[in-house]
């Protein structure tokens, strides 16, 4: 069988199975496979499979037909500049989450040495591109998950920031490193009722533990706010990202703390995304 065979299969059984962007996928695992570029695919479509590969795609392929993402099934997802590894531990990083580096860059002067505090680092997608900008601030990155803080400890290691970046396997409830010039999180926030409307891809292959914020979707969120008045330097910002209902309650839990909301910034699709705010 060779590539355009395989890829015409390949895009059949995606379609018949109702998965979305089913030529891009079987395109993307077919690159996996037989470790070449698209292009290199497309420019070569006569080129026979070995037998041993011809099963891998069949096996990649299943996978996708039972919605497992594409980033968990090619083990890496592109996020800001930079391509991370992933697996079933972490969280798949998405776009949205991007702003969140955007945002935080502006208070991070290159020149400067900032401390900063990264809250339930999952992958490591965003300390790690943070870092990777501002090679003169140091960070923590703290997880419950001691398998999510492992795929971040790989994915420092990878950009050639281990020792850059610290990493400790422990609930921010008993973390007690103060004087933080910028914490930033990303934490669970998504509500019991939503979590069971979310698609197929997310809901029964991504971890629950990284996607439930509780039954009110606030648990974590209100969490790392009261601890960060505590971790913060006067001044010291704290960067969320929320859910896209959330503004309202977070402002209050934040001025409740003692924090001076300065910005909420939109998402791709235009919804309330990314909270920064400064505790007083």
């Amino acid at each position: 069988m060779n590539y355009n065979q395989i890829l015409k299969k390949g895009e059949n059984f995606l379609k018949k199975n109702k998965i979305q962007n089913p030529y891009l996928d079987v395109e993307l695992i077919l690159s996996k496979v037989v470790n070449r570029k698209r292009e290199e695919i497309l420019l070569n479509t006569n080129n026979k499979l070995k037998n041993e590969e011809i099963f891998r795609f069949n096996d990649y392929l299943s996978r996708r037909c039972q919605n497992e993402p594409m980033a968990y099934i090619l083990g890496y997802k592109h996020f800001w500049k930079y391509k991370f590894l992933t697996n079933k531990s972490v969280l798949i990083p998405r776009p949205d989450t991007e702003l969140v580096v955007e945002e935080t860059l502006k208070y991070l002067p290159n020149y400067k040495s900032k401390k900063i505090l990264d809250v339930g680092t999952g992958s490591g997608c965003i300390v790690v591109s943070l870092i990777k900008e501002r090679p003169k601030c140091k960070a923590t990155a703290i997880d419950i998950s001691l398998k999510a803080l492992n795929v971040a400890k790989t994915n420092a290691k990878l950009h050639q920031l281990e020792n850059k970046i610290k990493f400790i396997n422990i609930d921010i409830d008993k973390y007690k490193s103060y004087n933080y010039d910028l914490i930033i999180s990303n934490p669970p926030y998504i509500n019991n009722i939503e979590l069971n409307r979310l698609d197929d891809d997310i809901k029964l292959h991504e971890p629950k533990l990284a996607l439930s914020g509780g039954s009110n979707g606030f648990r974590d969120l209100k969490k790392v706010i009261i601890k960060s008045k505590k971790l913060l330097k006067i001044n010291g910002k704290l960067i969320l990202e929320i859910g896209h209902k959330q503004k309202n309650q977070c402002f209050k839990i934040l001025n409740e703390n003692k924090f001076y909301i300065n910005k909420i910034s939109k998402d791709l699709s235009g919804k309330d995304r990314c909270i920064v705010s400064t505790k007083l």
